[in-house]
């Protein structure tokens, strides 16, 4: 399992569950995350997520696949 720490911007609060598929590759647009999300297994804290549009705070770690992401 890869794990890797996501920086977002110190003028950002959070980031969306979308942007950070996208920022980490797992999608090309944010047009496929929905698509993605019903066909994978991510969780967000460790609990299984299927909104597009989740907030992600610092400290957040998300699952997806064999990745592992942590908001810093």
């Amino acid at each position: 399992m890869a794990k890797r720490e996501v920086l977002i911007r110190e003028d950002e609060q959070y980031i969306t569950l979308n942007v950070l598929l996208q920022i980490t590759g797992l999608i090309s647009t944010g047009g496929e995350a929905k698509i993605y999300l019903a066909n994978n297994d991510v969780f967000v804290n460790g609990e299984l997520e299927n909104r597009r549009g989740r907030k992600l705070y610092r400290n957040d770690v998300i699952k997806a696949n064999k990745d592992e992401f942590i908001i810093k």
